[in-house]
């Protein structure tokens, strides 16, 4: 029982992690990635539909993110969703495809997006701590089945664990963070 709670703990503080890395990729570096718009919302049809199931998204240069739509007529749906997407693109029709040009990112926005990194992060550290309560809750409430010295020894193998994933977050938003101060 004990050893189940911590394989679910470890199990969550993944999870965590990967969703920290999900985000990363969402925060734009000044090169074109399929991530940056894949996940947009399209109203195809009067359905919210992702992105990357109405279109192909190709990166043909660093600067250049190409999507070309499997229905000719969801061209105007996915330009409107793009520019409402808020997220600093502008894309162009160019007869069978959509061209988004990448901009340079400007000092103060790469500081901006190192602080949305940072932010992400600490959700991301506040998320295994919660695990890591969850856990020991979780053994609080099989006192009555094991010694409290394995109850101690659980408690120390989770707190390793948080230890753990929370240098593994801090390693990730350090690589995120020189990736957008990068010139």
């Amino acid at each position: 029982m004990s050893q189940e709670i911590i394989t679910n703990v470890e199990n969550n503080m993944k999870t965590s992690v990967s969703h920290l890395v999900e985000e990363f990729t969402k925060i734009r570096t000044g090169r074109a990635n399929p991530s940056l718009v894949s996940n947009i919302q399209v109203d195809y049809y009067g359905t919210k539909t992702p992105l990357q199931q109405l279109a192909s998204i190709s990166v043909p240069d660093p600067k250049l993110l190409l999507i070309q739509p499997f229905d000719k007529g969801s061209f105007e749906d996915i330009e409107k969703a793009i520019q409402n997407a808020d997220i600093g693109l502008n894309p162009a029709t160019d007869g069978d495809v959509i061209r988004i040009p990448i901009p340079s990112l400007s000092e103060e926005r790469r500081q901006e997006l190192s602080k949305v990194a940072s932010k992400f992060t600490e959700d991301s550290k506040i998320s295994i701590r919660s695990h890591r309560r969850n856990g020991i809750d979780d053994l609080e409430k099989t006192k009555d089945d094991i010694s409290a010295d394995e109850v101690k020894r659980f408690e120390s193998q989770i707190q390793e664990l948080t230890d753990k994933y929370v240098k593994k977050v801090d390693e990730l938003l350090s690589v995120k963070q020189n990736e957008l101060l990068e010139v």
